[in-house]
């Protein structure tokens, strides 16, 4: 049984973990264009402001749902 209940434990332990990682950066969102669905995630894009889209060079929009705790993915 020590087995047993040391697999229960460790699944138990890494689905109630709110640890999804150890980077220091967190996004805040994500740029896109919706005429060609692009996405770029916020700490991806370079300088201030929104970035011009790869594909159709149009400006980018940033999304972000204010009471979202999740990914803006």
């Amino acid at each position: 049984m020590g087995l047993l209940n040391t697999v229960k434990d460790v699944l138990a332990a890494s689905s109630s973990s709110t640890n999804r990682g150890t980077s220091t950066n967190e996004s805040k969102g994500a740029y896109w264009c919706h005429d060609c669905s692009e996405r770029l995630l916020d700490l991806d894009v370079p300088g201030e402001g929104p970035p011009a889209c790869p594909e159709c060079g149009d400006e980018m929009e940033f999304e972000r749902s204010p009471g979202s705790t999740g990914c803006a993915c």
